[in-house]
C-alpha cells in the first residue's frame, strides 16, 4: 500500500494522539487505584480476556453492582487516536459516576492501528466485545438487551460504526459518542492539524479519491438509518480538534432519516474529558446528563442512585 494513500488518515491520528497525551498530562493527579473509584459492594474484574485476533489477547476490565440484576451495561471504547490510549486512565473520569447510578461497565482495549494499514479493523473488536458481553451475560449479571456503548474521541468513532452494523449478535440499545469524529473526508480535508504539504501531494492524483472513499466508508454520518439505535453525542463547543459540527451535523443527519438523536453542548468546553475535569460544574453537567439519558434509554436495573449521589461521582 503506497505511504501516500495512508498520510492524511496518519496526520488525522497523530494529531488526535498528541492531543490526547497533552490532555492526559495536565491531568495526572486523577491516577488513583481503580478500586478508589468505584461505590463500596461493587465487584471489580480486571484484564477479562473478551478474544483473541491472531494471537493478541483483547482485554478489559468490568464493574458489576452489588446484588442480584440483571443490570444494564456500558461498553466503554477509549480515545486515543486510534494509536495510543488505555482502557484505564484515559476514560477514569467516567467510571464513579456510571457505578454510582447503577450501571455495569466494561472498559475495553482493542487494537491499534500501529499498522496504517488495518485501520478500522478495531470496530472488529468492538463488536467482539458485545458478543462476549451477551453470550456471558449471566456471570456478569447484565441484561444482554439492554447494553450500550459509550465512545470518546476514535473510541466514539468505533463505538457508532460498530452500532450501525447490521448484525443481530452484536446491537445495541444505545450509543454515546463523546466528541467523536462522525465524518472523515470533511476532517481531513478542513482540518488545521493536517500540513497543507500531505494535502497537496495527493491532491488531484489517483490517491485522492482511494483515501476519501476510504474515510467515508469509516465514518458514521455516512451510515446513518431510520433503525439505528438512539444516540447521545456530547461534544465540546470549543474543540479545536474536533469541531462542533460534527457532532451537530450527524444528529442532524440522524434526526432526518427518522432516528433518535440528542446532542448535548458542552459549553466553552475543549478536546477530552480528562481536560473537562478541571472544571467542575462543567464535569458534573455532562456526567449527570449521560447517567440521566442512560437510565431513561436502558432503562434502570438493580437501582439507580438519586442526583446528589450521582454528583459525588463528578
Amino acid at each position: 500500500m503506497p505511504a501516500r494513500l495512508w498520510a492524511v488518515v496518519f496526520a488525522i491520528c497523530v494529531s488526535m494522539a498528541v492531543q490526547f497525551s497533552a490532555a492526559q498530562a495536565a491531568s495526572n493527579h486523577l491516577g488513583s487505584s481503580l478500586a478508589s473509584r468505584t461505590p463500596q459492594g461493587t465487584r471489580l474484574i480486571n484484564d477479562i480476556e473478551y478474544g483473541q485476533v491472531r494471537g493478541i489477547s483483547l482485554r478489559m476490565d468490568a464493574s458489576i453492582p452489588a446484588g442480584p440484576g440483571k443490570f444494564p451495561a456500558v461498553i466503554i471504547v477509549h480515545g486515543g487516536g486510534w494509536v495510543t490510549g488505555d482502557r484505564r486512565s484515559n476514560v477514569e473520569p467516567l467510571f464513579r459516576p456510571l457505578s454510582n447510578a447503577g450501571f455495569a461497565w466494561f472498559s475495553i482495549s482493542y487494537r491499534l492501528a500501529t499498522d496504517l494499514t488495518h485501520f478500522g479493523s478495531a470496530i472488529n473488536d468492538v463488536e467482539q466485545a458485545v458478543r462476549f458481553i451477551k453470550s456471558n451475560a449471566s456471570d456478569y449479571h447484565v441484561d444482554p438487551q439492554r447494553i450500550a456503548l459509550l465512545g470518546e474521541s476514535a473510541g466514539g468513532q468505533l463505538a457508532a460504526m460498530a452500532a450501525l452494523h447490521r448484525d443481530p449478535d452484536t446491537s445495541v440499545k444505545a450509543v454515546v459518542a463523546l466528541y467523536a469524529p462522525s465524518d472523515l473526508v470533511s476532517l481531513a480535508r478542513s482540518s488545521e492539524y493536517i500540513p497543507s504539504s500531505i494535502r497537496d501531494s495527493i491532491r488531484g492524483t489517483p490517491w485522492e479519491g482511494l483515501v476519501l472513499a476510504g474515510l467515508a466508508q469509516l465514518s458514521p454520518i455516512n451510515s446513518v438509518r431510520s433503525d439505528m439505535p438512539p444516540f447521545l453525542l456530547i461534544h465540546g463547543t470549543a474543540d479545536a480538534l474536533i469541531p462542533f459540527e460534527q457532532s451537530k451535523e450527524m444528529c442532524a443527519r440522524m434526526r432526518e432519516a427518522g432516528a433518535s438523536c440528542e446532542l448535548y453542548p458542552v459549553e466553552g468546553g475543549g478536546h477530552g474529558i480528562r481536560w473537562w475535569e478541571s472544571f467542575p460544574k462543567l464535569a458534573a453537567g455532562y456526567k449527570e446528563k449521560l447517567v440521566t439519558w442512560l437510565g431513561r434509554t436502558l432503562g434502570s436495573g438493580g437501582s439507580v442512585a438519586p442526583l446528589p449521589q450521582r454528583l459525588a461521582g463528578s
